[in-house]
């Protein structure tokens, strides 16, 4: 019966999508798929093998982003963010990460819903439901993703639930540039089987300091959500009505925390809080 519904689900994306070419004018839609139905770490190795290179889990210190000045640009300057800030995006697996969730009433229902039937199955964006299910906290991992020449050119943040092992999230993270734009955003990409939801995520810096990532609604080609699916021998993407907000900033006690809030349309669905403490 899965099958049929993860084929099902591919048949959707390729009705509400269009049809792209991740080879020519699309590559900005090219990111890591599964080959399986259930996700977890299995992407790695071949996304490394695309570039020639390898994956890297010995490297100390290892981060989201080889270094946050890949996001310079017109409107930003890594360099006025706040140094707690930058430091947990370079070097991500020397922080430990708390995290807490909350489902507004109405969207608890098909959150509920995505978890059982997609979520813990595949072990992929398995979204906490109750405050419960990380009471015992998430481990982290940072792989770097390496070129043949030993650069990175991704990251993949696998978290997993302490007290079961089981897979939360699995993303592959990195810097680009959108067609249209003058500098680089933040590239999230989360395997599925056959496909991939990606986040392009438009970086800001507050007077204060603190650092927020923000995917708005838009156009197709600008910073947002969109499901991408191979189906048929052929490629589709929909840009969704997903939209999330990511605050970073030091609290009054120096204590790295991020509020995130993801938003359908424009009501709010969830919000979690994270409490970020360096670990070394």
């Amino acid at each position: 019966m899965t099958p049929l519904v993860d084929l099902g689900t591919r048949k959707f994306w390729r009705a509400l999508g269009r049809p792209i070419d991740v080879a020519g004018e699309h590559a900005w839609l090219r990111a890591p798929t599964s080959d399986s139905a259930v996700v977890r770490d299995g992407w790695l190795a071949a996304e490394a093998a695309l570039h020639g290179g390898t994956v890297d889990d010995a490297t100390p210190g290892a981060g989201l982003l080889a270094s946050l000045d890949e996001l310079d640009g017109p409107g930003f300057r890594a360099r006025d963010v706040a140094p707690q800030v930058r430091d947990f995006y370079e070097h991500t697996s020397d922080w430990r990460v708390e995290v807490w969730s909350g489902w507004s009433p109405w969207a608890w229902p098909g959150g509920e819903l995505v978890s059982r039937v997609f979520g813990k199955r595949i072990e992929q964006l398995a979204l906490p439901m109750r405050p419960l299910d990380v009471a015992q906290g998430m481990d982290s991992r940072v792989s770097v993703i390496r070129d043949a020449a030993g650069r990175q050119v991704g990251a993949g943040w696998l978290r997993t639930l302490r007290a079961t092992g089981d897979y939360v999230f699995s993303g592959c993270y990195a810097t680009r540039r959108l067609p249209d734009a003058v500098r680089a955003s933040v590239h999230v990409a989360f395997p599925l089987e056959s496909g991939n939801l990606q986040v392009f995520l438009r970086p800001e810096v507050l007077p204060d300091g603190s650092f927020r990532l923000v995917s708005p609604s838009g156009r197709f080609g600008d910073d947002g959500a969109y499901v991408v699916a191979a189906d048929g021998g052929a490629t589709y993407a929909a840009r969704v009505p997903v939209h999330e907000t990511f605050h970073l900033y030091v609290d009054d006690r120096g204590v790295l925390r991020t509020d995130h809030v993801l938003r359908l349309w424009g009501a709010t669905a969830m919000r979690l809080h994270y409490k970020l403490e360096r670990d070394r």
